[in-house]
């Protein structure tokens, strides 16, 4: 009898040896190999599962070396006394506590094998689609809730309606999967996983709105995702999925991937046309929306992955199974991703409405360091720090906003007691100097002042008048800079000055080399430089 086992090919697990995993254990008798995508649980990668008759039993992490003992120890048989053994896959408490509706095949299935995706519930809203009027289409996203799951959070309908309703032939579908904020992985796990999912979803959003041409702007550091998306397209082709005539429906769709710039600020929805374009990657400014004229001057939507893959799901559900997810007006699930100093970094997917302390501890496993933990990060590199008194406050859109924080992508980076909070303020000033696109002044010049403006102030130069500056540098920032870029890059600032105050105080001892000072605090000694703070921040 042939035992199914699964090894997942995303590139977390293939970066810490899937690969050579899948190929000793290919060479054992009546084994057969499914490259399945990661489930998420990044820290128990490579996690391998055996198909058995109660369901599938999980290893992990296994190393090649590990292979030996887990054969001889009945692998193959789903045996769980061996140390690697996770139980049933599916009761994991990371995993059984989740409630997956966009991320519900990642892991489960094949990324490419379209059979396994079409059995686990793909392509049903996509046949559901075309039997609807393209207002119809619409209708149900905004019944279902869903808003932008990039940052910004606007009413995915809403846009859909707007496109759907300006004049002209040609509009176009771009789905924004340049991830680029710190601590984020969730479109290129979704990407990896279920490519399918994304396909199906910028389909559905092409009917809806009378679109033939759409394009996934891909972060050119995702070779994986990348191979992944073009193996799925061109299968989706070969089935009528994509292309003339789909499915006889009369709805035409081309699809393809354009590679990214490498730039942050590509992910700002209209340098990324300018890039796609074939320009150098800057913000235009609004109006005109890029609803009205965005690509090639024409109706554009732009999402993100994670809401387009989301529109499948919505459409093989239907939209008020969706919208009973969340609360408010923070509608069905989020993909929140953890990282940073964390024992279990990986992402969960839970209704709108879960506390920041649930994901930390529950989720999370607290702090890998043993020491405790002191800042939390959520929205990327422009978001807020938050407080330790602030991590009850519930993960949503609304109740975030009102500590002046945001959501943004779902990216959670957790800081323990070692962390410097001016370095981190300094870091945000220093990586919207360097990410700026330079066409506003706010933003081009601004970031540098601050950057500098904060070394003064951790050197106690003027101490008290240049935290005056620098609060005045981010009010203008914020009321000036041309797009969120410079408008937010004075929230991790503000927020580190609001709570950790006392990092912004220390006494320096010693000034050496430029760029590079020694402070002190609480008894020890912490050499602060240009590139430790580049990586203290990139790192995270």
């Amino acid at each position: 009898m042939t035992i199914t086992v699964y090894v997942p090919q995303d590139s977390s697990a293939i970066s810490v040896g899937a690969d050579q995993v899948a190929a000793k254990l290919a060479k054992l008798d009546d084994v057969e190999i499914v490259r399945n995508g990661s489930r998420g649980l990044f820290w128990l990668e490579p996690m391998v599962e055996v198909e058995t008759d109660l369901g599938r039993v999980a290893y992990g992490p296994v190393g090649v070396g590990d292979i030996d003992s887990l054969v001889e120890q009945d692998l193959l048989k789903g045996e769980q006394e061996h140390p690697l053994s996770l139980g049933l896959t599916e009761e994991i408490p990371f995993l059984k506590k989740q409630q997956r509706l966009t991320f519900k095949r990642a892991g489960i299935i094949d990324p490419t094998d379209l059979v396994s995706y079409q059995t686990h519930g793909g392509y049903v809203g996509l046949k559901r689609a075309i039997t609807m009027t393209s207002q119809e289409c619409v209708d149900e996203v905004k019944e279902s809730g869903l808003r932008g799951r990039g940052g910004a959070a606007f009413p995915t309908g809403i846009k859909w309606q707007t496109v759907h309703d300006a004049p002209g032939k040609k509009k176009y579908i771009v789905c924004n999967a340049d991830e680029g904020d710190s601590g984020t992985y969730a479109d290129r796990l979704q990407m990896e996983a279920d490519p399918f999912g994304l396909i199906e979803g910028m389909t559905i959003a092409a009917i809806a709105v009378g679109a033939d041409k759409g394009y996934i702007y891909l972060r050119e550091e995702y070779p994986h995702a990348h191979l992944r998306l073009n193996e799925a397209i061109e299968k989706a082709l070969a089935a009528n999925l994509l292309g003339d005539n789909i499915l006889g429906s009369g709805h035409n769709f081309d699809l393809e991937v354009r590679l990214g710039a490498k730039s942050y600020i590509c992910g700002e929805e209209t340098a990324l046309l300018e890039s796609l374009e074939g320009k150098r990657g800057v913000v235009r400014a609004k109006p005109p929306l890029p609803a009205l004229e965005g690509l090639f001057g024409k109706p554009t939507v732009v999402n993100n992955v994670l809401s387009l893959s989301t529109i499948s799901i919505i459409f093989e559900a239907g939209a008020k199974a969706y919208a009973d997810f969340g609360m408010g007006r923070s509608r069905g699930t989020m993909p929140f991703q953890l990282a940073g100093n964390l024992n279990q970094c990986g992402l969960v997917e839970l209704a709108f409405g879960v506390s920041l302390n649930e994901l930390l501890n529950d989720f999370g496993g607290g702090s890998a360091s043993d020491k405790p933990l002191r800042a939390v990060q959520c929205g990327g590199p422009l978001g807020t720090y938050l407080p330790e008194s602030q991590w009850g406050i519930e993960m949503d859109y609304e109740t975030l906003a009102g500590t002046g924080g945001v959501l943004g992508h779902g990216g959670i980076v957790a800081f323990d007691s070692s962390v410097d909070m001016s370095a981190q303020a300094r870091f945000s000033m220093e990586f919207c100097a360097e990410e700026s696109c330079g066409k506003c002044t706010p933003c081009r010049i601004g970031a540098t002042r601050g950057a500098e403006t904060i070394d003064k102030i951790r050197a106690n130069r003027d101490r008290h008048a240049n935290i005056a500056l620098l609060e005045s540098l981010c009010k203008t920032m914020e009321g000036g800079s041309l797009c969120a870029m410079g408008g937010m890059t004075p929230f991790p600032v503000k927020s580190a000055l609001e709570h950790f105050s006392e990092d912004f105080y220390k006494e320096p001892v010693s000034s050496s080399n430029a760029g590079q000072t020694t402070y002190q605090s609480s008894g020890s000694t912490t050499e602060i430089s240009i590139d430790s703070i580049k990586k203290a921040g990139t790192s995270s």
